[in-house]
């Protein structure tokens, strides 16, 4: 059965929300940006000094910042050995970070659901199992209350879930 329109709209708008509330895309982007902005406008100002240099606008400084980056090819290249030394820094550190951001936002969302409460919870707990011989007794203690908090709390869920089953049952049989 094909999916309407509005089904697609909602299920974009569910995606693009998740990858913008818990990935790092935006905060990378953000950083992408001004680290961008700074390194074209280093590049320009250095540039200014030389007298044959290709990158004579902020235009086309932003331009080769772009181009430096994403490694499509510059065909200007800095000329004053300081935007020689801004170019390089800033090949190196736009290109890992525009690649990282894409990686670290791919990763977070598909691991983003793995790492719900029960298993920050779980991961916790293993850590203090493996701690073990290393924790105080006071450590212990506070390990045992967790858990058997975590028991209690477990076993009343599984009863509220029983009985809205139980009600669920009762209503369709009525």
């Amino acid at each position: 059965m094909p999916i309407d329109f509005h089904t697609r709209r909602l299920r974009y708008q569910h995606f693009m929300r998740e990858v913008i509330t818990y990935t790092p895309l935006l905060k990378m982007l953000l950083l992408l940006l001004v680290l961008w902005l700074a390194f074209s406008a280093g590049v320009y100002l250095a540039e200014q000094q030389h007298p044959h240099s290709g990158i004579d606008s902020i235009g086309k400084a932003l331009y080769w910042g772009v181009a430096a980056f994403s490694t499509a090819g510059i065909s200007v290249a800095p000329q004053s050995e300081l935007a020689m030394l801004l170019g390089g820094a800033w090949m190196v550190i736009g290109s890992a970070l525009f690649f990282g951001t894409i990686v670290a936002t791919i990763t977070t969302y598909f691991v983003r659901p793995m790492q719900g409460p029960h298993k920050k919870i779980i991961d916790v707990i293993e850590y203090n199992l493996e701690q073990l011989d290393e924790l105080s007794v006071e450590d212990l203690d506070l390990l045992k209350k967790t858990v058997d908090g975590l028991i209690v709390h477990m076993e009343q869920s599984r009863i509220r879930e029983a009985r809205h089953a139980e009600a669920d049952i009762h209503r369709q049989q009525e």
